[in-house]
């Protein structure tokens, strides 16, 4: 099953330093594995026919938004950025909880922002999803929660391929479009609405927090529910920084040093980082 991508890539970039291979050679050979990523992403999203990743997104995207004209899902999609920067600024308080969770369940255009990220149209991140998958069949991972679970992309991607998963959301709205995918697919996972219920105790081999942190009104809160949530030996694998960007306001934390003194004070030992592509990284509960 080989090393995780990031680590292939560091290494080989060894091989550019001590004059083994060219960077047009790098370069190649970095698209190539990253095909490799691409995939299997596409292979669990694809729907209904389609051999076109985006075509197939902006599908059910019209297909569950009542849309007849695919154009104009796609014109959603390319205007949601902006359009979640305005509601944001419109709407909410990013100390105040409840705005926060109001947003993210009244926003339709988080939903096309997420689903039109997940095309990889603009960037690769979301392939980031597969380096988790990769990691949880390195480990022996089985039940696994996707935590901030958005649209439901990274969940159909484990159960694709043959994890247990609960998505878990503050957005009720967000849980409703991803269950609606899964039976789309035929694909069975469990769903949780964390303004409502909480997470079982001891229950996950896995915890992915993908891009979630920055999100969180009291992430060292959650640190203590995901650390309740896991398993004795289990994994959190997570992005727990985050880049100054005023297209994204609700990028609400800047400061993960609490965050991560939370996680060392509870035993979370690092066991892998992400020193290449996306800067993610993986903590252990000991």
């Amino acid at each position: 099953m080989g090393k995780l991508l990031p680590d292939q890539l560091k290494e080989l970039w060894r091989c550019v330093d001590r004059g083994q291979l060219t960077r047009e050679e790098f370069a190649r050979e970095q698209e190539r594995l990253l095909g490799g990523y691409r995939e299997r992403w596409e292979a669990a999203l694809l729907t209904g026919g389609h051999t076109d990743l985006e075509s197939s997104l902006i599908g059910e995207l019209a297909l569950y938004f009542g849309h007849d004209e695919s154009e104009h899902t796609r014109l959603q999609c390319s205007d949601a950025l902006a359009n979640v920067k305005g509601e944001w600024h419109k709407a909410v308080d990013p100390g105040d909880r409840r705005s926060v969770e109001r947003f993210y369940e009244e926003s339709r255009a988080m939903i096309y922002e997420l689903v039109w990220w997940h095309t990889l149209c603009e960037d690769t991140s979301p392939l980031a999803y597969v380096t988790a998958l990769h990691f949880a069949e390195l480990h022996g991972c089985r039940t696994t929660l996707d935590f901030g679970a958005g649209v439901g992309s990274g969940g159909i991607v484990f159960t694709r391929n043959g994890l247990k998963v609960t998505l878990a959301d503050i957005s009720t709205s967000m849980l409703d479009f991803s269950r609606w995918r899964f039976n789309l697919r035929g694909l069975e996972g469990e769903f949780t609405d964390l303004k409502t219920d909480t997470l079982p105790p001891g229950a996950y081999d896995l915890v992915v927090a993908m891009d979630v942190f920055e999100h969180l009104v009291d992430p060292v809160r959650t640190v203590d529910d995901l650390w309740r949530a896991m398993k004795p030996g289990g994994y959190l694998f997570g992005r727990f920084h985050a880049e100054l960007d005023e297209d994204r306001p609700h990028h609400i934390v800047r400061d993960f040093a609490p965050t991560l003194e939370r996680l060392r004070t509870l035993g979370f030992e690092e066991c892998w980082r992400d020193e290449w592509l996306w800067g993610h990284q993986a903590f252990r509960k000991t």
